[in-house]
């Protein structure tokens, strides 16, 4: 029998009445009919389906040699040909029939049967119910079959393993229903199909282009297919892909666990299985790494599993503490610490001659191999790897802790370029890691500043009852400048301040410090809340311009802060409050509805030349206070009004214990991601009872300081304070006798009963007593002096009146510990 690709070209002459009157031998090669079984039949017989219009007569010159029909096998079955009728003529020139030139679907010259066939592209044809027609060798050889094996047999039957997605979690097209949609719709495509061949433990990556192919008539007669393999760009591309994401998906925050999740997350699936992520303590915590080099591998090397993820869900490693985890000595990460280079275990068999198997068109010289790579380790494959690639952790030329890249149950052994995606990947995260440790050291140690700089502990008062809460800015955020205070004051009354440094970092918070300390020197010299902001203003202008670049170094000036000081008198119930810049109060009256705050902002600190203004309320007792910094109502998803009424919402149980109200109040504004510091102060009022306070008018005569001695004796003892009677006497005397001999009438006594107690006496004169330094023949300049040694306390108070001399008493001292 004639090889297939030199298949013979069948002639069949037909007489004027269709009739076969002559058969070539080639007719018999083609179709297995005889010259006998032939001639003298209608040339019908041969045809499968109805002959078509104007058969043979239209077949001939002009037409399309490519027209097909399907012809009878002598053995029944069907042969689609190409048929091409030419009109005989007798002498007298009149048509005596037609000669047929039939030949097989399909047949092209030899050359091109040869060229073809020894393409080094994968090539098949395929009939529309993708049944094997033709491949060449290229394609047997992917598809580990000959072409006799899979002639006429379908696709899906010879090639199973092609009906299902190689990575179904990229939703990779199976490449079976790619040639059954060219079937369906005519409409050629392209795809890149990664499968694994059969007899290859690696997936190889083809390009393949799948068209139909149209006989005359448009009809879809065959699929055609051609690809060829470009495993070695397409893992090239992966790799790249991978770095891509890396990019972009490793060292978004500036946090050591979470950057190390980044890393463990990004090479799963697409490249390992699972990865481990293990960092020295210090590192987790901050601060600088072991400084030990080099590492001895002999020791054991204990670390903390910062980040593990893998393909299997039960393997990950919850969202939690970083556990420890010990390497042992001599052990792969060991040295792979101690020397600073990559290790890569196989668990993988050679293959023959002892020759690792590479997939196609990947990296398989050992040339490419670092030395000591890669080895065979047994161990792995007993704890159910294939491979792992362990890298060492380093950034800047510290070790911060090491890797593990592996492979659980996929068959593909890992190549040099492998190995350089994994260093590549543990190079970018060591960066990142290593940035984020720098950053946490700074944050700690600013954060550490502001809180040493913030209030310790609340002071003792009766005025009002107080909480408070500091949060600094989310992981990824610098420590900010937000600050509060309280300061108790003469008279029995307190001070409420809140305050807010624009900026971040270490010098925000020694701007805050800076401002705190002011604030306080300020608030014991006793002025009004818009006096104190104008001075606390003018110092703010002072320092900025102090702190001006000389050179190159940037300013780090107060250059942009508010303020908001309030006081509150226990005695009179009234709450005085000056804001620069700052936002207002909120106040909750006792009956849970919110106070208005009759008040306008005053310009923020350090711009200058602009008043303050400040406003006075009287409150009931039991009002809430509450005071905060802007952080409190940032959010991306509402603005300052929408955070008001939040915040007025979660004040809603002013009754509540201020300790617990401070917690649902952070809980319900902040959200667990926030850029900004938040600081909250929660005071409830209280009013001093009536029965604590005495106040008497005073004239302005030296004969009046017996009786005023004996009105202050007489409710000392009242109050039954018997002990603090002589020093009250002797206070009382001398205060009333300077007020009388260097103030201005009117003149007033008042004394309180805090927790400790205070007398005043006011005048009308602006000028304020100081102590000095009285000569051994002088008849003054002792009573301040005794005043301040029988005292806790003293001072002056200016109002718009006048001033007040007071000095006060503790009436508890506390036991010695």
């Amino acid at each position: 029998m004639a090889d297939k690709q030199d298949a013979p070209i069948a002639v069949v002459v037909v007489d004027p009445d269709g009739m076969v009157s002559g058969w070539s031998e080639g007719g018999r090669l083609l179709l297995g009919w005889t010259a006998e079984d032939t001639v003298g039949r209608p040339v019908t017989d041969l045809l499968v389906d109805p002959p078509p219009p104007g058969f043979p007569e239209g077949y001939g010159a002009g037409v399309d040699p490519m027209a097909c029909i399907s012809l009878r096998h002598e053995d029944g079955s069907t042969l689609d040909a190409v048929v091409t009728a030419n009109p005989l003529f007798g002498p007298d020139g009149r048509a005596t029939g037609h000669a047929l030139t039939v030949q097989r679907w399909g047949r092209r010259p030899v050359i091109a049967d040869r060229a073809f066939e020894q393409c080094p592209f994968a090539l098949g044809v395929y009939d529309p119910e993708l049944r094997f027609q033709w491949i060449n060798a290229s394609s047997g050889r992917v598809i580990a079959h000959s072409e006799e094996q899979v002639l006429g047999k379908r696709y899906r039957e010879v090639l199973p393993e092609f009906d299902r997605s190689l990575f179904p979690e990229r939703d990779d097209k199976p490449y079976t229903d790619a040639l059954a949609e060219v079937a369906r719709t005519g409409e050629p495509t392209r795809l890149i199909t990664v499968f694994r061949p059969r007899g290859s433990d690696y997936a190889n990556a083809w390009a393949t282009s799948i068209w139909p192919v149209r006989d005359a008539g448009g009809r879809v007669r065959a699929i055609a297919n051609w690809g060829f393999d470009m495993s070695a760009e397409y893992w090239a591309r992966q790799r790249l892909l991978i770095l891509n994401e890396a990019s972009g998906g490793i060292g978004r925050t500036l946090d050591v666990i979470g950057t190390a999740r980044e890393l463990a997350r990004t090479p799963v699936p697409g490249f390992v299985d699972l990865v481990s992520v293990d960092l020295f303590d210090e590192v987790l915590r901050g601060e600088e790494p072991p400084s030990r080099s080099p590492f001895d591998p002999g020791e054991i090397i204990t670390l903390s599993r910062a980040a593990q993820h893998s393909t299997k869900v039960d393997a990950d490693r919850a969202p939690g503490p970083a556990k420890p985890v010990t390497h042992a000595p001599g052990s792969v990460a060991a040295r792979c610490m101690a020397t600073g280079r990559s290790a890569v275990e196989l668990a993988a068999e050679p293959g023959q001659g002892g020759e690792w198997a590479f997939g196609p068109g990947l990296a398989a010289d050992p040339a490419h191999w670092p030395p000591g790579n890669p080895v065979i380790a047994e161990s792995i494959a007993a704890d159910g790897l294939t491979g792992r690639i362990t890298v060492p952790l380093r950034a800047r030329g510290t070790l911060l802790g090491v890797v593990a890249f592996s492979r659980l149950d996929r068959p593909e052994a890992f190549t040099a370029d492998d190995l350089i995606l994994a260093e590549e990947l543990t190079a970018k995260a060591a960066v990142a890691i290593d940035n984020a440790r720098r950053y946490q050291r700074e944050r700690t140690t600013a954060l550490t500043l502001q809180r040493s700089l913030l209030p310790q502990g609340l002071p003792n008062q009766e005025a009002v009852e107080v909480a408070s809460r500091y949060l600094p800015g989310g992981t990824g955020t610098e420590v900010g400048g937000d600050w509060f205070d309280v300061i108790p004051l003469s008279g029995a009354r307190v001070a409420l301040v809140v305050g807010d440094v624009v900026g971040h970092g270490l010098h925000a918070s020694a701007s805050m410090g800076r401002l705190r300390t002011a604030v306080r020197t300020l608030a014991d010299v006793d002025l009004p809340p818009d006096e104190l902001l104008t001075h606390l203003d003018d110092l703010v202008l002072h320092l900025a311009s102090d702190l001006q670049s000389a050179g190159h170094f940037q300013p780090t000036g107060e250059s942009g802060a508010t303020c908001l000081y309030t006081v509150y008198d226990p005695v009179s119930r009234h709450f005085t409050l000056a804001s620069a810049g700052h936002p207002l109060p909120l106040i909750i009256s006792p009956d849970g509805t919110r106070t208005p705050v009759p008040a306008h902002p005053g310009p923020p600190l350090g711009i200058g030349g602009l008043p303050f203004e400040a406003t006075e309320l009287e409150l009931p007792e039991g009002s809430l206070l509450t005071l905060y910094t802007d952080g409190l109502l940032k959010g991306r998803e509402r603005d300052v009004d929408e955070g008001i009424t939040d915040l007025q919402g979660a004040l809603s149980h002013s009754a509540t214990p201020l300790e617990a109200l401070c917690d649902t109040v952070m809980d319900t504004m902040l959200p667990q991601r926030r850029s900004d510091d938040a600081a909250l102060l929660l005071a409830r009022t209280h009013a001093l009872d009536p029965h604590h306070v005495a106040d008497w008018d005073v004239e302005p005569d030296t004969a009046q300081v017996p009786r005023a001695r004996k009105l202050a004796v007489d409710q000392v003892d009242a109050w039954g304070l018997e002990e603090a009677a002589f020093v009250t006497e002797l206070v009382v005397s001398e205060l009333v006798t300077n007020a009388i001999r260097y103030g201005e009438p009117p003149m007033r006594l008042r004394l309180i009963r805090d927790n400790s107690l205070i007398c005043e006496v006011s005048d009308a004169s602006n000028t304020a007593p100081h102590l000095r330094r009285a000569r051994v023949f002088d008849e003054g300049g002792r009573g301040l002096l005794l005043v301040a040694q029988l005292t806790q306390g003293w001072g002056t108070r200016h109002t718009t009146d006048g001033k007040t001399i007071w000095c006060a008493q503790n009436l508890h001292q506390p036991e010695p510990h």
